[in-house]
């Protein structure tokens, strides 16, 4: 005899999905996301903790987690290291579209 699976369709974040509030799920989605792009970066650029401190001036420690995908930064941390790498962020506000469930802040 066999169970039967339950399967719900994600709204798209993860956070969302287990429970967390909107805002909090926003907040961590975003976390994730800019932290998922430093670790990207440092790995196209094949950067070790000391190559990131000698020519960027990152914490060794900070590449050593983000490389790890120990996502465990607030949002300012992540911004600073990224304005450390080089990398331009911009942040776009525009009206949401009102027939989504919940607001999401994009990383590209």
């Amino acid at each position: 005899m066999s169970e039967k699976i339950k399967i719900e369709e994600s709204s798209g974040n993860v956070f969302l999905d287990i429970g967390f509030s909107e805002e909090e799920a926003e907040y961590e989605q975003l976390r994730v996301d800019l932290a998922f792009a430093i670790h990207h970066l440092l790995e196209e650029q094949k950067l070790t903790p000391a190559k990131a401190e000698a020519r960027f001036g990152l914490d060794p420690s900070d590449v050593s987690r983000l490389k790890e995908m120990d996502f465990d930064f607030t949002v300012e941390r992540l911004l600073m290291i990224l304005k450390r790498l080089n990398r331009k962020v911009e942040i776009h506000v525009k009206p949401s579209d009102k027939t989504a469930s919940y607001r999401r802040v994009f990383v590209t």
